[in-house]
This record gives C-alpha cells, sequence and structure tokens, in this order.
C-alpha cells in the first residue's frame, strides 16, 4: 500500500509543475502585449483583463495555478499532511482566492468599487495571506525546506507592503500598487516551484 501511494504521488506531482509552468505563459504574454497600455509601477496585473484577450489569458493563469497548488495539497496529503490541518485549509483558500478572483473581475483604475470589484479585493487579500503562511508552515513543521522557509517570509512582507501600498507607497506621482504585486508574484512562484521540489526529494526517499 506504502509503495502505491508512493506511486500516485509521483503522478500527480509532475501535473502540479506542468500546471505551475503552463500558468506563467498567459501573464508574460500580457506583460509583453501590454507594453505602453498598463504601467506596471501602477497597474496590478489583474488591470489585464481590460487588454485583448485579457480576461481568458488571466483566467486561464489563474486556474491553471489553482489547479496546480491543489495538486501539491493532493500531494502533501497523501503523504501524511493532516486534511483537516491549518496548512490544508491555507492552501485551499489560496485555490480558492484564486478562481474566486478570476470569476469576479477588477473594476477600471479610478472607477467606483463595484460589487465583483469588491469580492476582487477581498480574495486577493486571502489569497495573498494564505499562501506564504501555508508555506511557512510546511517549513517549520512538516518539510523542512530553508528555500520554502524563506520565500514564505519574503512573499509574507512584501503581501503586507502590496496592502500598504495601496495607500501610502508611491513614486513620482504613481501609486506602486503594480510593483509590490508584480513582486509579490514572483516570491509566491518561486514558493510553489520550491514547495514542488522539496516534496519531489521527500517522494523519492
Amino acid at each position: 500500500m506504502t509503495v502505491i501511494r508512493g506511486k500516485e504521488r509521483a503522478a500527480v506531482l509532475p501535473l502540479a509543475v506542468a500546471g505551475l509552468v503552463v500558468s506563467l505563459f498567459p501573464i508574460v504574454y500580457l506583460h509583453v502585449v501590454a507594453v505602453g497600455q498598463l504601467s506596471p509601477l501602477s497597474h496590478t496585473i489583474s488591470d489585464y483583463i481590460f487588454v485583448d484577450n485579457g480576461s481568458g489569458l488571466l483566467a486561464v493563469t489563474a486556474l491553471s495555478l489553482a489547479a496546480a497548488s491543489v495538486g501539491l495539497l493532493v500531494v502533501l496529503v497523501r503523504r501524511g499532511l493532516p486534511r483537516r490541518g491549518p496548512v490544508a485549509l491555507l492552501l485551499g483558500l489560496w485555490a480558492a482566492g484564486l478562481t474566486v478572483a478570476a470569476v469576479f473581475p477588477t473594476d477600471p483604475t479610478g472607477a467606483p468599487t463595484s460589487l465583483s470589484g469588491a469580492v476582487h479585493r477581498y480574495a486577493g487579500a486571502v489569497m495573498f495571506t494564505s499562501l506564504p503562511l501555508a508555506g511557512w508552515l510546511i517549513s517549520r513543521r512538516f518539510i523542512p525546506s530553508a528555500p520554502v522557509r524563506r520565500f514564505s517570509v519574503a512573499a509574507g512582507i512584501t503581501s503586507v507592503a502590496f496592502m500598504v501600498s495601496h495607500v501610502s507607497l508611491t513614486y513620482d506621482g504613481q501609486v506602486l500598487l503594480g510593483l509590490f504585486e508584480r513582486v509579490l508574484f514572483a516570491l509566491l512562484y518561486a514558493l510553489l516551484f520550491a514547495l514542488a521540489a522539496a516534496v519531489s526529494r521527500e517522494v523519492v526517499r
């Protein structure tokens, strides 16, 4: 039975990593085609829905990332992570937040906050809080991994900076929402890839 579970984990993990890789292509493409239209300093990634085909491409990124995260959670649970513990809950909230944020788009810059925009923002707050906490708990209690711990701490600090940037952090008259969010997403991707690598080492043992 143990051998079968090991094979199951080994089968799910490459799919999760593939989901992470696939999720990168649409968002990188949008950054390229939107040069001159959106500022990476002041516009958030969610603003790419206003670029041609942006809504669908962002949905692919968000849903692929959510699916990959669920795959990592499945591997962790099969390895012994409690299904009803805080880590499983936090990873589930991260994946759910991504999905909700994809379903409820943001508002245009300067427009009044709509119901969809409000839901999008709260989903983002849940996402950006949950994953760094989950990574930190995993590195402390479940799989000792210095990269996972470091990326979790860095992402947590950047998440706070991103939230503060909504009201006070500016440069040359621009609110630095976009800059902090992009740094945050880079750290979250690094955290997920580091977690996949850490889990992979555990599976091989």
